[in-house]
């Protein structure tokens, strides 16, 4: 029976693990790593599959020292080996949204630029030296790749790199404005501000509202396994009750019970996707 629920668990590992490898290669193998790279995630599949399989295997192991039973050992560990995965989506979506928050700042000290006299590409240069430090951080280059493959290539490249609606939507309204010139742009920057700003604070609402009910569902999911293993961890009638055959098949049924649960749970409190309108061949 153990070694029944420890196949079972390592095949649902697979299969999660597995499916989020899978919906990663549809967005674009190329984009993605680009992306990374400019965030600071450049993981190799070999390294993602190292690190949840390693936390898994650490985590069945403490839990089996301290409880002896291999069956509550099971699902700590798939929870802990999904942490990783956790961890570098969370990782990219912070550094997304403080790109995201930077932009009505950056595009306004675009516009003091333009107004000042400076031209569209020497102010996305001084966005690259002295913006905030998000922008910094995607515009450090700005010059450099501007010179060789020229504005609007570069700002496509950008554009590719972030992989996020809002900020296609303010880049493709930056080549507009690069592609019409003239006295047209300190309007058009303006009005992006005014617009930009709007999203970056609805995006901030949704956030929020969201972010009690992911705390809700993860606390109701890990509480029950928590006491579980505390119960177990002193011999007793407890310890006893779940070495048995029908206590490994309680434990093999709440554990599926559970993981469909926070799947479910995790669905329904995701975020819709915005598309990416202006993605072009980037992504």
């Amino acid at each position: 029976m153990s070694f029944a629920a420890a196949l079972m668990s390592a095949m649902a590992l697979w299969l999660v693990l597995s499916r989020y490898q899978r919906r990663g290669a549809h967005r674009g193998a190329g984009a993605r790593k680009a992306g990374a790279r400019r965030f600071g995630l450049d993981v190799t599949t070999s390294q993602f599959w190292l690190s949840s399989l390693g936390a898994g295997a650490l985590a069945f192991g403490v839990v089996l020292a301290l409880t002896g039973l291999m069956a509550v050992a099971i699902v700590p560990a798939i929870v802990v080996a999904m942490l990783p995965k956790a961890y570098y989506e969370r990782r990219r979506s912070q550094r997304l949204a403080d790109v995201q928050e930077a932009w009505p700042d950056g595009l306004r000290d675009l516009l003091s630029s333009v107004r000042s006299g400076a031209s569209l590409p020497a102010a996305l240069e001084d966005l690259g030296r002295y913006g905030p430090q998000s922008l910094r951080d995607v515009f450090g280059g700005f010059s450099v790749y501007a010179r060789s493959l020229g504005v609007v290539p570069t700002l496509e490249m950008i554009r590719g790199d972030l992989a996020d609606p809002t900020s296609d939507r303010v880049i493709e309204v930056l080549i507009l404005a690069y592609e019409r010139g003239g006295s047209a742009v300190p309007d058009i920057l303006q009005d992006l501000a005014v617009a930009t700003t709007k999203d970056v604070w609805t995006l901030e609402q949704v956030r929020g509202e969201a972010l009690e009910q992911k705390i809700n569902s993860r606390v109701v999911f890990v509480l029950p396994w928590l006491v579980l293993v505390v119960m177990t961890m002193r011999s007793g009638a407890f310890r006893e009750f779940y070495s048995t055959a029908t206590g490994m098949a309680v434990i093999a049924i709440c554990g599926l019970l559970s993981l469909a649960g926070m799947a479910m749970a995790v669905r329904i409190g995701a975020q819709p996707e915005e598309p990416r309108v202006f993605a072009g061949g980037a992504d």
